[in-house]
């Protein structure tokens, strides 16, 4: 069956009041690399059909991969079907959204090939053959995934969208194993990468690393890069239910009740947003949920996303909203959506530039092993990794040690003392999960290093 048929047949079956089906189609192509040599390849497809059944106001939701036979079909409509007549009323229960069609519902599946990685495997070659002469080694990987996914519902709702999704890691070592350097980049089609660019600055980054400089723990004027940037913000961002806000439970509460909503977060004016047709990082235009949750409804499948400010002009606007709870706290209903963009002033400053313009202070590069602490506060925790960088007098003088940090992003928000110019980016922690963001470097003139780390 192809998906859209599946949709049919699953829609088309007695048992339920309503029904929502969900088809993803996937396919990943994937080449690892350590050492400067080529290690694996290879290419995977994946199928997964999700239904979701309304018996008055119980809803069942069953998932299963691999449903390719009539009969597997049957067989998931119907548990999901029983298991709404045995549901409790859902309390986010609202009439599915309207009827409307993409232009190419009827079209195949898109899928992805090893051949996405065409331009890429000649260029990683070169760099293999650059670094082993310059006494690196370099590892990683490069994965291209491409999902299409179909959803359907007895209300006539047809839409599909086709996402690609790529990401590159790379970290260079030297011989020995002491020194280390990492970075990454995400991209739709792995087109025009300058892998010959991404070598020479972790070969940079290696030799700035040839000195070392340990420094105590403490509060630090600190450069922070857009992957670490990412990483943070992302963090924020899925910590901005607006449902647990109402409820008191985070740092986007108001002290005796409601949100934060129209309160200024930054004195500088950044901006946070979502929008599916940003380019170079489009995502789904419309709702998929697989269930509800605080943060999303199935009953909210297939309805339309528009641009959506978090933060303008350093005032947070918005929260994540389903159209249950933004009724629950009279706001408008915003769902997530699947990429992030964060912008400061006119005129910002590369990350050249910005370490060009410091007298002394801190540069990262990446963050680890990011943990919340205390979400009255959003205070997370973690750990630097890949080279933390000493600058003095506009120049890198060398690496220092390690550290572990505590801090809040949403307060760091309120102690920027400089944004520079967004660029794409992907986090480094969240790579797995979330990988469409546009940041920017920033600069905090207090970092809290909280203790030195021992990891190398």
């Amino acid at each position: 069956m192809t998906p859209q048929e599946m949709v049919e047949r699953a829609l088309a079956r007695d048992g339920a009041d309503d029904r929502v089906v969900i088809v993803e189609e996937g396919s990943t192509a994937n080449l690892r690399f350590a050492g400067n040599t080529l290690t694996t390849n290879g290419v995977a497809r994946s199928a997964r059909l999700t239904v979701i059944s309304v018996s008055g106001q119980g809803v069942g939701v069953v998932s299963r991969a691999g449903v390719r036979s009539q009969e597997r079909l049957a067989d998931v409509v119907a548990a999901a079907d029983a298991a709404a007549r045995d549901a409790q009323p859902a309390e986010d229960a609202r009439p599915l959204v309207d009827a409307r069609s993409s232009g190419d519902w009827a079209e195949p599946a898109t899928v992805t090939s090893i051949g996405v990685f065409n331009e890429l495997a000649p260029a990683l070659g070169e760099a293999f053959a650059t670094a082993e002469s310059g006494g690196r080694r370099l590892y990683g990987f490069a994965e291209h995934t491409l999902t299409s996914t179909f959803v359907g519902s007895s209300s006539g709702l047809r839409v599909r969208h086709d996402q690609p999704t790529g990401r590159l890691e790379l970290n260079a070592k030297s011989p020995d194993m002491k020194r280390s350097a990492w970075t990454g980049l995400a991209t739709p089609d792995f087109a025009g990468i300058d892998v010959a660019g991404l070598d020479a600055s972790l070969a940079q980054r290696l030799d700035w690393a040839k000195v070392r400089i340990d420094l105590p723990a403490g509060r630090y004027e600190t450069i922070i890069p857009p992957t670490a940037v990412a990483d943070l913000m992302v963090y924020l961002y899925w910590s901005a239910g607006a449902r647990d806000a109402a409820d008191g439970r985070t740092v986007f509460s108001a002290p005796g009740g409601g949100t934060r909503v129209g309160e200024t977060l930054s004195q500088v004016p950044v901006r946070l947003y979502s929008d599916p047709a940003a380019a170079g990082i489009q995502c789904a235009p419309f709702v998929v949920a697989h269930a509800s949750s605080r943060e999303s409804s199935v009953f909210d499948n297939g309805l339309p996303l528009s641009p959506t400010e978090w933060i303008s002009e350093g005032r947070l606007v918005n929260l994540l909203q389903t159209r249950h709870s933004a009724e629950l706290t009279g706001l408008s209903a915003t769902p997530p959506i699947d990429n992030l963009i964060m912008t400061g002033p006119e005129g910002g400053r590369s990350l050249e530039e910005m370490i060009a313009g410091t007298e002394r202070g801190l540069l990262l590069t990446c963050l680890w092993y990011i943990r919340e602490v205390d979400p009255q506060t959003l205070l997370l925790t973690g750990l630097t990794r890949d080279g933390v960088y000493l600058v003095e007098n506009g120049e890198v003088v060398g690496e220092v040690n390690n550290f572990r940090f505590n801090e809040s992003p949403v307060d760091l928000l309120g102690r920027l003392s400089e944004v520079g110019a967004s660029r794409q980016t992907v986090p480094r922690e969240w790579n797995d999960y979330f990988t469409r963001t546009i940041m920017p470097p920033v600069r905090v003139p207090d970092f809290n290093m909280s203790t030195v780390s021992q990891a190398s």
